[in-house]
């Protein structure tokens, strides 16, 4: 299975987008977000979807009810320009751009205001689409409305949506003051929920829940008023085209099922602009393929541990990197280059590539942004060149007192205290889930090249 950048025109016109927010994790705001995308997708609309911040769950969801990949939006990582890019470049042949916040509108980083979704919003000029819990309140939701409306100035809350409204007569009482033009009056619904486990959501491949909500809010939604606040939005700069796809210079194994699920679209389109030609494969139920590098995300590697250890192809990832293969993990690709994976229903042996035990727990290990720079000696990564990310995992490494540290950290845990990127021949596993940037893909690539021409 390949994987293959689309080539669009561009063209300077406005991008009509909106930005759906909350006033608080746990609002309503994803399922609104996903509602609202299958509702515009149901009317024939071509629906450009985004998430804001480093998540790798809702946006599967969204790729499935739009049928277009959604893509993350997040200034830490990307920076402002990166993001606005990413917007005008994925929107190209979409009629409507719709972008999921995360956390409360004002929540940015520690606290401030880089990387919210209100910095999304601002960057990419956009009006919000404020949602708000009315349950257990009346009047008092538009004293919460104009709170955020009021907020920041340089935000523009066009609108808002009235989630879980218990009864007519609740709506008529939160009717009866007007604030932020209500867009939306969504009942409650118990019955269109998604599970979650330790990391988020259940993935779109495992329920289509969301994509069922169009219907709700089709029906107790204001679509024509949304997209024409949607379409308020100003033009955003339209950056240079892409140049022709180069020729591929070498096949790049992306580990691709249940246990492994965790990439940015961005991160995949800068590796074939590099000259990949990217294969997709499942390291339960596949041979390693031929390929020249290798490229193991993140995912459930503990809730497939019994498939993983039962693989023969661990053992030709093993047989790969002792031949010299360069290998780039992250997170559950860590633990699977691991020697050894312990969960609550035993130990299952892994790849056996770097030396160390990975060891599942109860609690959450690490959860935020990471600033790293490689200090190591590596063909995967380039020497003193520096990257952010994100970690967000409740393993733990156990390693040989003589492992080998590629990265440093100036923000994030890690591996062990600010230390990650272990190192194992020209395999390099670590937590932290990177942004690449156009150098980052490039050295991937030009260490597959090496590989392939020994």
């Amino acid at each position: 299975m390949l994987y293959a950048i689309q080539h669009y025109t561009y063209a300077m016109r406005p991008i009509p987008r909106i930005v759906v927010a909350g006033t608080h994790s746990g609002c309503g705001k994803t399922t609104l977000a996903s509602g609202l995308m299958a509702a515009l997708a149901a009317r024939g609309l071509a629906v450009q979807p985004f998430k804001v911040g480093p998540d790798f769950i809702d946006p599967t969801h969204h790729s499935a009810i739009c049928g277009r990949t959604s893509r993350n939006l997040d200034p830490f990582m990307m920076g402002e320009a990166g993001v606005r890019e990413t917007v005008v470049r994925a929107s190209a042949g979409a009629d409507i751009a719709v972008v999921e916040g995360a956390m409360g509108l004002y929540d940015g980083l520690e606290g401030s205001d880089t990387a919210s979704t209100a910095h999304v919003a601002k960057v990419l000029d956009a009006p919000v689409l404020l949602v708000v819990d009315a349950g257990g309140a009346s009047r008092s939701v538009h004293a919460m409305a104009l709170g955020y409306a009021g907020f920041d100035p340089d935000v523009r809350v066009a609108g808002v949506i009235f989630n879980r409204v218990g009864s007519p007569r609740h709506r008529a009482m939160i009717a009866a003051t007007e604030s932020v033009p209500a867009c939306g009056w969504v009942p409650r619904r118990k019955d269109l929920t998604v599970g979650s486990r330790h990391l988020g959501l259940e993935m779109a491949a495992e329920t289509g829940v969301l994509g069922g909500f169009g219907a709700v809010v089709e029906e107790t939604c204001d679509l024509p008023g949304i997209i024409d606040l949607a379409r308020s939005a100003p033009p955003l700069p339209v950056p240079p085209e892409d140049p022709d796809r180069p020729e591929a210079r070498v096949r790049l194994g992306v580990a691709n099922d249940a246990a492994f699920c965790f990439y940015y679209a961005d991160n995949l389109d800068r590796l074939v602009r590099a000259g990949a030609e990217i294969v997709f494969f499942s390291p339960m139920t596949d041979r390693l393929p031929e390929v020249d590098a290798l490229y193991l995300g993140g995912g459930y590697p503990e809730l497939h541990a019994e498939a993983l250890a039962a693989s023969r192809c661990r053992e030709d990832v093993r047989r790969a990197v002792d031949d010299g293969m360069p290998v780039f993990a992250e997170c559950g690709g860590l633990i699977y280059l691991a020697e050894q994976l312990t969960t609550t229903d035993g130990d299952y042996p892994m790849a056996g590539v770097l030396p160390a035990s990975a060891v599942m727990t109860d609690r959450l290990q690490a959860l935020g942004y990471v600033e790293a720079r490689v200090v190591g000696t590596t063909p995967v990564l380039a020497p003193g060149s520096a990257f952010r990310g994100q970690e967000y995992h409740y393993s733990r490494l156990n390693c040989a007192p003589d492992a080998r540290f590629a990265l440093e950290l100036a923000r994030g845990r890690g591996i062990d205290g600010g230390r990650d990127g272990l190192v194992a021949q020209n395999a390099v596993g670590q937590y932290t889930h990177a942004y690449f940037t156009a150098g980052f893909a490039e050295r991937l690539v030009q260490a597959a090249v090496a590989y392939r021409r020994a």
